[in-house]
């Protein structure tokens, strides 16, 4: 395996972070000021969103783009430099078209929508005219055994009628919200096995009897976009909208959460790599009790160990990548699980320590310390919490160990 960028891909990242240094980071005060008067601000995306896709950096995580689709076409051991340099601002992905949970969404539809489905609801999320959200946690279970969701999905005639309450959907306050994705039971009378009652359905963001209840803060921290408790009231949708086939939730859902993982640990490499760079950046202009901060031993640690910690992560996130490229999401599966579980601690580390090093400015909103720390605490559950993943991956290793002993 080689992780080496190719030339394409140095031209690409080139070019997205002089994009991002000449366009974005400077708007990054008016993004924050926007934001913290309650406004998310459409004009300044817009036409940020028309130059990056006028200079090709569009839609970059797709590699099964049609002629016709706008994007670039990048594997995802290609993709990961470029989800790293736009990870770095949280919310720059979207002016290339890449951010969650829409990657995930285009993915899905590409996969399994029909083609009255592409032509509503992807193609305008392909040229960005358009978000949307996916609806599977729900409030009242244990949603990390997804065969607890109890949202149901009921067939009645030419339509399916959905009722249920679903919580933490990212992107249904965004002013551009046109559907979601949602999760439920289908069969309600639970005759099919635990892992095939469930479906996907298409549902509208303007249908009768959907309503978002509130936007939930995450760690004191409210996202403009929304991470919002949703409710579906006798939803009526055509049976048209289901994405896939009756009773394929499961298999729809791992289709797109395979790529979606890893799409999020490698920003989350991008952020640890900008917080590695603030703490090394205070520490050189601090100084306590006669000494730079840089000069002390413990702080001398702290970046070492972050610098460890970030390689070590990216490298684990490059070879899930290249699995997936060669051998299939399924493959990659426990890979995954693993760069899921070691990038979102990863995040948690590196920004505590920054921190520690920046002081009481660090837990203020004068750095993006704090943000990003919220961010890397939450991603411990999103995507499943890390105790899915470490059973996972716990299994597959005594699977493993026995496989040999039978051998012997």
């Amino acid at each position: 395996m080689d992780f080496e960028p190719s030339e394409r891909v140095r031209n690409l990242d080139a070019r997205l972070s002089d994009f991002m240094d000449a366009h974005v980071w400077p708007s990054d005060s008016s993004w924050t000021h926007s934001v913290e008067a309650g406004q998310y601000p459409m004009e300044l995306i817009d036409g940020l969103k028309a130059k990056a896709r006028e200079l090709g950096l569009w839609n970059l995580f797709l590699p099964g783009l049609k002629d016709d689709e706008p994007g670039t076409r990048l594997s995802n051991v290609e993709y990961a430099p470029l989800a790293e340099t736009m990870g770095r601002l949280p919310w720059a992905s979207e002016i290339f078209n890449c951010n969650a949970p829409d990657t995930g969404n285009m993915e899905i539809l590409h996969l399994f929508g029909t083609e009255s489905q592409r032509k509503r609801w992807l193609e305008p999320l392909m040229t960005g005219e358009i978000r949307s959200a996916v609806a599977i946690t729900e409030p009242d279970c244990a949603s990390s055994d997804p065969t607890n969701l109890s949202t149901t999905i009921r067939p009645d005639g030419d339509s399916y009628v959905v009722n249920g309450r679903k919580w933490f959907t990212t992107g249904a306050c965004h002013p551009n919200f046109a559907f979601t994705l949602a999760f439920g039971l289908t069969d309600i009378d639970l005759d099919r096995p635990r892992h095939r009652r469930h479906s996907f359905v298409i549902v509208p963001a303007n249908a009768r009897g959907f309503r978002v209840v509130r936007n939930i803060p995450i760690m004191n921290h409210l996202a403009p976009e929304g991470h919002c408790e949703i409710e579906f009231d006798n939803v009526v949708v055509p049976r048209d909208n289901l994405l896939g086939e009756e009773g394929a939730g499961f298999a729809v859902a791992q289709a797109r959460l395979g790529p979606g993982r890893v799409h999020h640990c490698m920003r989350t490499i991008g952020q640890c790599e900008r917080a590695l760079e603030l703490m090394c950046e205070r520490a050189l202009s601090r100084s306590t009790f006669g000494n730079r901060l840089a000069d002390y031993a413990n702080i001398q640690d702290w970046i070492a160990r972050s610098r460890i910690e970030i390689d070590q992560a990216r490298l684990l996130c490059l070879y899930a990548s290249w699995l997936m490229d060669r051998d299939g999401n399924k493959a990659a599966r426990v890979l995954v699980s693993q760069i899921k579980v070691a990038a979102a601690n990863l995040q948690i580390r590196v920004l505590d320590r920054a921190i520690q090093v920046w002081g009481a400015a660090g837990l203020s909103n004068d750095t993006p310390l704090a943000g990003l720390w919220t961010w890397g605490r939450a991603l411990r559950f999103l995507d499943g919490p890390d105790e899915v993943h470490l059973r996972l991956i716990a299994r597959n290793e005594l699977r493993s160990v026995e496989s040999r002993q039978g051998n012997s």
